[in-house]
């Protein structure tokens, strides 16, 4: 999965596709770097500092790139928080619900997406970091209670995927674990996608700047593979593609 932001203040790419020539380029540069979801989102959704927009603000954003990155052919996913922006991108075309707030935030998510029969990806999240917390136990619960939620809309199960939210509401160590952990969210039964691309948690082991975390990204990510992410959410696509087809071919020679 791709990562397409519309944004000013994304916050390891914010400004850089605002302009829809460049996000369409940047899109077909990332299919043809193997991309098989574009992930495209209009409002930043960093953990600290992010401005909120307005829904109308938001779907402004989405017109003039939208359509243009859904003819590409390759199924686009809708990163928002807000049903009306989903509700619009998915009658736009979109083929993917990507709600950070795991259905839990906008009471009208659930509907929206059940009536149009499209999948979901659930990610965990908090209003912020608590140090002590048990985050799996906490991740665990969130997930349980977004799978009544869903399931209470008329969702299939077999239309969700699980995000544990790497770098949201958690403190680095708890992204960590998260990650070392991916395993046990298997009971849920559902795919899992993963996203730490460029995240802080790498930071804190390895002081470095966003787009300077290229190294750390993949590491996680091929450990998440491993740990059976099916899907991995990257900046860097060309270069985590490599990387995810090098370590399986590695393996295959076992």
């Amino acid at each position: 999965m791709g990562v397409l932001n519309l944004t000013p203040d994304s916050f390891s790419d914010g400004g850089q596709f605002t302009a829809p020539d460049r996000a369409l380029a940047q899109a077909k540069r990332m299919i043809a770097e193997g991309a098989g979801i574009i992930d495209v989102g209009a409002e930043s959704t960093r953990p600290y500092g992010a401005q909120p927009v307005s829904a109308d603000e938001e779907m402004q954003r989405l017109r003039p790139v939208l359509a243009g990155v859904i003819a590409l052919g390759t199924p686009v996913s809708i990163d928002s928080m807000k049903a009306e922006v989903v509700a619009f991108a998915l009658d736009q075309g979109a083929a993917i619900a990507n709600d950070v707030w795991g259905l839990q935030r906008d009471p009208e998510m659930a509907k929206v997406i059940a009536a149009r029969g499209t999948p979901v990806i659930i990610m965990h999240n908090r209003e912020s970091a608590d140090p002590g917390l048990d985050i799996m136990r906490d991740i665990a619960a969130f997930f349980a209670r977004s799978l009544e939620i869903a399931a209470a809309a008329g969702i299939p199960k077999g239309n969700i995927v699980l995000d544990p939210g790497i770098g949201f509401g958690k403190t680095p160590e708890q992204s960590m674990t998260a990650l070392a952990r991916l395993n046990e969210l298997h009971g849920f039964g559902l795919p899992l996608l993963v996203g730490a691309s460029r995240k802080k948690f790498i930071d804190s082991v390895m002081p470095s700047e966003p787009d300077r975390r290229l190294g750390g990204s993949i590491a996680a990510h091929l450990l998440a593979a491993k740990a059976g992410a099916r899907i991995i959410r990257a900046h860097d696509v060309l270069e985590t593609v490599q990387a995810l087809k090098v370590a399986a071919a590695i393996e295959d020679q076992r």
